[in-house]
Order: structure tokens, then C-alpha cells, then sequence
């Protein structure tokens, strides 16, 4: 009888052992797939929609087309490196009580990676050119400034932020100065079969107008692998929570869709 109990008890944990294994794996790629300090290359497609704002009637949209290239360590840098540019086609309300839609500032960011092991640590320069079509969809300026990014990633997911900092240097000099930052904290957590919870809301800091507003978000997504490629989809709605000042986003909902290509 014992010896029966065991065999069952063996067959039993056997048959665990794919399943086990499936929802690992299911982590690993949802993990590579939403680390923003993964070292592969990979495109994406991401939406925000801004349907209200306090105190206006107006609505905003931004189309973000973004390409991320890693480079690895060689004899002038010995660290991993991610390049990652983001051109937006926004929208935005003009002067003329319409609405202009357009290329908006290309950003390009060299992310060096100090740390790679436990918790990932990568800082390094950004900037932002003046490539908007039209005054209303950018600023007019030149800005540098840094960006630090740190991620805990485990079999539930991840956990981390993003930092940026930018002061215009150069540009129109008929348009303002520009000084500000942004924090995006990751909290990713993995479900079976690829599918996941995220929040992902940027927190903006206008420095220049001593303005803020804090959102947010509740989402969800689904990653899955097509070849050696990986495929997720992502819709996340986000509330203001906390703000200063008037005019700023009260609801946006953000949507997207990421490729990670594989080798």
C-alpha cells in the first residue's frame, strides 16, 4: 500500500512538473517583454488618449512610435548599452479653435547598464529635439538632461521606476524655457498564460510653471510568443490622483502593443 501511495504521489508531482514549467516560462517572456532595461532589440506602439482635463473641454492624443537598440560592451564602453528613440505623432488643440495633428519632439535616450544582476540599475544621457510639424505640438526647444531607470524583476514580475530629467539649452528664442521631470514606477504583476496586471502612470513635473499632476493607472495585458518574437498587448486606464495647477489630464487611457524580437 505504501509503495502504491508513492507511485501515485510520484505520478501525481510528474504530472505538475509541465505545468510548473509553462507558467515559468509564461513569467520569462512576460518579464522580457515589459523590462524596460531588457537587452534585446524591439519596436512598439503606444497610445495616449487624454479625453478630459480640469477646468477644459479639450482633448489630447499621442501616437508613440518607439525603437529600442541594444549595444553591447566593447573596448570603449564595457557595459551594455539600450538606445532607445520615441518620435510621437500628437494631437493637440490650435489656435484657431481646431486641431492639429502632427510629428511632435523626437526624445533619444542612451541608457547604460551599471548593474545587471538582482536589482538592474541603468542611467544614462537623453535629449530632445524640436522636430514638431507645428508650434502647438512641441516646444520649440532643445532640452538634455539624464535619465535613471532601476528594476527588480522575480517569477511575479517587476518592480521599478523611471526617471527623467530635461532643461531646454538651445531652440526658439521666442518660446519659453522648459525644465521638467517625470517618475514612472513599473509594478507589473505576472498571471498565468502570459496574461498580467500592470501600472505604469507617469507622474509629470512641470519645474519652470511649478506644476504637477500624479495619475494612476489599473491595466492589464497579454504577452505571447510568435517564432522567436514576442508579441504583447496592453490597455491601461489611468486617473489623476493628486495635481497643482489648471489645465492638466484628469483621465487618459493608454494602449499599446510591443515586439521584442528575438535572435
Amino acid at each position: 500500500m505504501s509503495n502504491t501511495l508513492g507511485k501515485h504521489a510520484f505520478l501525481l508531482a510528474f504530472s505538475f512538473v509541465p505545468f510548473i514549467y509553462a507558467h515559468a516560462d509564461d513569467a520569462e517572456t512576460a518579464n522580457k517583454s515589459n523590462n524596460p532595461l531588457n537587452i534585446a532589440p524591439g519596436m512598439s506602439l503606444q497610445d495616449y488618449y487624454t479625453p478630459k482635463f480640469y477646468d477644459s473641454n479639450i482633448h489630447t492624443n499621442d501616437l508613440l512610435v518607439r525603437g529600442t537598440l541594444p549595444i553591447a560592451p566593447n573596448d570603449f564602453i564595457g557595459v551594455p548599452q539600450l538606445i532607445r528613440a520615441t518620435a510621437p505623432i500628437s494631437t493637440r488643440p490650435d489656435p484657431s479653435s481646431g486641431y492639429s495633428t502632427g510629428e511632435g519632439d523626437l526624445n533619444l535616450f542612451d541608457i547604460f547598464l551599471l548593474k545587471t544582476e538582482g536589482v538592474q540599475l541603468g542611467v544614462g544621457p537623453m535629449i530632445t529635439a524640436p522636430t514638431a510639424d507645428q508650434d502647438e505640438l512641441g516646444t520649440g526647444k532643445w532640452q538634455g538632461g539624464l535619465a535613471a531607470v532601476a528594476i527588480d524583476s522575480s517569477p511575479r514580475g517587476l518592480l521599478g521606476a523611471l526617471v527623467q530629467y530635461q532643461s531646454s539649452f538651445a531652440g526658439d528664442s521666442d518660446r519659453p524655457h522648459v525644465e521638467s521631470a517625470t517618475l514612472q514606477p513599473f509594478i507589473i504583476h505576472n498571471l498565468e498564460k502570459g496574461w498580467y496586471l500592470r501600472s505604469t502612470g507617469t507622474w509629470t513635473f512641470d519645474l519652470k510653471n511649478d506644476t504637477h499632476y500624479i495619475p494612476l493607472g489599473l491595466g492589464g495585458g497579454k504577452v505571447w510568443k510568435s517564432g522567436s518574437n514576442i508579441l504583447n498587448a496592453f490597455i491601461e486606464p489611468q486617473w489623476t490622483v493628486e495635481r497643482k495647477g489648471d489645465g492638466l489630464p484628469q483621465f487618459t487611457l493608454f494602449a499599446g502593443i510591443n515586439v521584442t524580437f528575438g535572435k
